[in-house]
């Protein structure tokens, strides 16, 4: 048996207060069977990642309100595609200073990796875009 130092801690829970979901406020949403969604700032999802928004009153677009889906196409740094069907029954969106902004929030993803020719691929065991360490 080795004797040694004893570490303050070792392999710590994580700790939720230290960890804080990817958002971003969305500038603008376009309407179809698949939802494009652009936002004031870059994001770092990616395909496969659940997607929340999150749509105040005043904005338009309230049928959006908590709907959850997966980014299924990313068309730049600031514009994501997710399969959230809104063209039916959904009010268009509009641009409206109120206090709190409408924002697209990272809650997760399917977890089987990447589907190619050769099947499935799980790159690491981490959601990349779902959580930014802040500790």
């Amino acid at each position: 048996m080795l004797s040694g130092p004893t570490p303050p801690y070792s392999n710590p829970p994580i700790q939720p207060q230290n960890f804080k979901p990817s958002r971003f406020v969305i500038s603008g949403i376009v309407l179809g069977t698949d939802t494009t969604v652009m936002t004031m700032s870059n994001m770092n999802y990616v395909l496969g990642q659940q997607v929340k928004l999150l749509i105040p009153s005043g904005y338009g677009c309230t049928q959006l309100n908590e709907a959850s889906g997966y980014v299924i196409q990313i068309v730049s740094p600031t514009q994501v595609v997710v399969n959230i069907d809104s063209s039916f029954g959904v009010n268009e969106f509009i641009a409206y200073p109120g206090r709190t902004s409408p924002e697209i929030l990272a809650i997760g993803d399917i977890n089987s990796g990447i589907i190619s020719s050769t099947g499935r691929f799980i790159p690491s065991t981490n959601v990349p875009g779902a959580f930014i360490n802040i500790s």
